[in-house]
């Protein structure tokens, strides 16, 4: 969807309770945030992935593995069963739940798709330099066709680096910062996405007409949201988000998008004012009230 299309969409939304990927210290919050924040949407474009709420075991370096495999699975087969044409959503759970959705973005539009990834982390780590074990620092990697091979992408599905624009990353790990220098990964800080031209001249720079948005509700500042998983300071405003994804959507065609790490609080009438905010900016429309679905 784009400019005034968007207005009159209706994407096909996929509700995700996946927690298992997420080394957080609560990390079952997010299967609730994935509820909470489904109920803020229209019921009759929305579909709850059947997810295992089980803990898996840890292999090879990644916790719950074989729970995130299912789960990865589970995803695929909802998918299979969307429509074409529509739009999706992806509602989350953590940030895994993006493996799926992505991978059939790039396969349906290869370099046309640029990803746009807002998240206070840039989610680039292995295995192998992974200090939590969590997969959901792991998600970005995986896409590229480096990561836990049962989770890794077919060939057509994967993610091309030069296609990649960080937005909002600000508490990276070394091994990250390195993989971003040597693959010169476009990324921008919080202060370049306060200059509207800045992100749009990112992903016009990638080539892409079609854009999948990812967005990693830590990319807000903890001061002004507070149903965060993994915290970091410094980051943007409700309101500077909402200016930053309309701009997207009137200068590229929107080919996907999913919201992930939404560990509600006490304060779930602030954040779901937040949330309704942030979905409306984009063209969606939200229902009333949320809550369980």
């Amino acid at each position: 969807m784009t400019g005034r299309d968007r207005d009159n969409a209706s994407p096909t939304v996929l509700v995700i309770p996946q927690w298992q990927g997420s080394a957080a210290r609560h990390p079952r919050r997010l299967a609730e945030g994935a509820h909470r924040l489904g109920a803020l949407l229209p019921t009759a474009s929305r579909t709850v992935v059947d997810i295992d709420p089980r803990p898996g075991q840890d292999h090879d370096g990644v916790g719950h593995l074989d729970a995130l495999t299912r789960s990865l699975e589970a995803t695929r087969t909802a998918l299979r069963r969307t429509g074409d044409g529509a739009t999706l959503l992806a509602v989350g759970g953590d940030c895994g739940i993006e493996l799926a959705p992505v991978a059939r973005a790039v396969a349906r539009h290869g370099d046309s798709l640029a990803v746009v990834w807002f998240d206070a982390h840039a989610d680039l780590n292995t295995p192998e330099t992974s200090p939590s074990g969590g997969f959901h620092g792991m998600v970005l990697r995986t896409l590229i066709g480096q990561g836990p091979s049962p989770l890794v992408p077919e060939p057509e599905e994967r993610l091309s680096t030069r296609r990649i624009v960080l937005a909002g990353v600000r508490a990276l790990d070394p091994a990250e910062r390195d993989f971003i220098d040597s693959e010169g990964i476009r990324a921008l800080s919080v202060q370049a996405l306060r200059q509207q031209d800045r992100l749009l001249a990112a992903v016009a720079a990638t080539g892409a007409t079609h854009v999948y948005v990812h967005l990693d509700l830590d990319v807000l500042d903890p001061a002004h949201f507070t149903g965060l998983s993994c915290p970091e300071p410094g980051g943007l405003h409700p309101d500077e988000l909402r200016t930053a994804l309309h701009a997207l959507t009137q200068r590229f065609t929107i080919a996907g998008m999913g919201i992930t790490e939404h560990a509600p609080t006490t304060d779930t009438a602030d954040s779901d004012h937040v949330l309704r905010s942030i979905l409306d900016g984009i063209g969606l429309r939200t229902t009333s009230a949320g809550g369980p679905s």
